[in-house]
């Protein structure tokens, strides 16, 4: 089939690597999860590049986006299998890519229909959480593998400004840059910061009416909207939905604990608030009770509000945040006794890293030794501990590795 691909494609390697030795392999389903317009549809074009630029030919590549003509229409389990069935005619291996794919009632059937074919290499992305809740998940164990992708992180904004060929300013603006601007790529193609604000406005618009909305048929926006409100502006803040239903109501929206919690789950699986629990690094264990909500991208924050101070603490935490899912890790926060560290970090091989997150330690010993303290606390552990911020002067104490975020996160570091 014809394929048309984008000339301008910033390639994003941190994914590319974590797929690219399943191009091949017709036995595990490629799964890309995202928030809409984080960069899965040009990540499959990025894929489709390799594969032609490999010797694959173009005639066994076949690739629907459901979200645009002519296919925006395909609906069903049987139209989409027919859609499949008139493109693959090719002899030998073929590359099925099929982006949106949640926008088909039971697709999961043909896709698992197509795999047992034997020579399908299939590729699929969705938007939201869903994708991976049903017979996909159950009738698929060990037959899939998910890449969870997110918008651009520090320094793939600045590596996409720098492909795009728009002027650097120094670190410190740039972090300031990236913290309004956020990490939709598609917004750095927009010049102006009002053009960049209404892009987002109109995906979160987007977001709810296909990711929220079709599935819950939400009956009260303004309860809902209220709910979306609230976690988007106290992001990074520990969290009780009893107390936020019950100030809720006391502002006149009547709300049930139940529905609320509802509303929340819709917007973690529509991708656009990411979960953080708490973690007692004596037991190993998670904790019950208040969890910390961050955003998948910040320009959220800054599309919902009219403040448009930033509040470095939450900011820094964000950022730091999604840079390390992006680099693989679990997330959780840190309990040690009555001390709490802002991250702990543990990778594939069960190791574990420590973060504080600041935007500077150089105010006062009082602000040192609040960052370092609960650092300090962990005791006979040999894994590292960061404290991170702004700051161009280190600090050395105590084996703590102290950097400097934007230095740290433009060189690409594990933790």
């Amino acid at each position: 089939m014809n394929i048309t691909l984008q000339t301008d494609l910033y390639f994003r390697e941190k994914y590319l690597k974590k797929i690219r030795d399943f191009y091949h392999d017709t036995e595990l389903i490629k799964v890309i999860t995202g928030v809409r317009r984080c960069g899965k549809s040009s990540l499959i074009q990025m894929i489709i590049k390799e594969l032609l630029s490999d010797g694959i030919s173009e005639d066994n590549i076949i690739f629907f986006n459901l979200d645009k003509r002519p296919y925006f229409d395909i609906t069903t389990a049987v139209e989409l299998n027919d859609l499949i069935k008139e493109n693959a005619n090719a002899d030998g291996k073929k590359y099925l890519f099929i982006d949106e794919i949640q926008n088909i009632n039971n697709f999961e059937t043909v896709i698992n229909a197509w795999r047992e074919e034997g020579d399908f290499s299939i590729f699929i992305t969705g938007s939201n959480s869903y994708l991976l809740s049903g017979e996909l998940s159950t009738k698929l164990t060990g037959r899939y593998i998910e890449i969870d992708m997110y918008p651009l992180t520090l320094e793939e904004y600045l590596g996409m400004k720098e492909f795009l060929q728009i002027p650097l300013a120094d670190a410190l603006q740039e972090l300031t840059n990236f913290v309004y601007d956020g990490g939709f790529p598609y917004s750095l193609k927009l010049r102006t910061l009002p053009a960049r604000r209404e892009y987002v406005e109109n995906l979160i618009e987007e977001i709810y009416q296909k990711d929220i909305h079709s599935r819950l048929r939400i009956r009260n926006k303004v309860a809902f909207e209220a709910v979306m409100n609230y976690f988007i502006s106290n992001f990074g803040v520990s969290t009780n939905i009893t107390n936020i239903v019950g100030d809720l109501n006391k502002r006149g929206i009547k709300l049930k604990i139940e529905t609320a919690n509802k509303y929340v789950e819709a917007l973690e699986n529509a991708k656009i608030l990411i979960r953080c629990d708490r973690f007692d690094m004596k037991s190993r264990r998670a904790l019950m009770g208040d969890k910390k909500y961050y955003l998948a991208d910040l320009s959220f924050y800054f599309a919902m509000n009219t403040d448009k101070r930033i509040n470095y603490g939450p900011v820094l935490e964000n950022i730091v945040h999604n840079y390390a899912l992006t680099r693989g890790y679990k997330v959780s926060i840190g309990r040690f006794g009555k001390f709490e560290c802002d991250f702990v970090l543990r990778n594939k091989d069960m190791d574990y890293a420590y973060i504080q997150v600041a935007h500077t330690i150089m105010d006062s010993e009082d602000t040192e030794n609040r960052e370092y303290r609960p650092l300090e606390m962990i005791k006979h552990d040999n894994y590292p501990r960061y404290v991170l911020t702004t700051d161009k002067l280190l600090q050395k104490r105590n084996g703590i590795i102290h950097a400097n975020i934007m230095d740290f996160m433009k060189a690409e570091k594990d933790f």
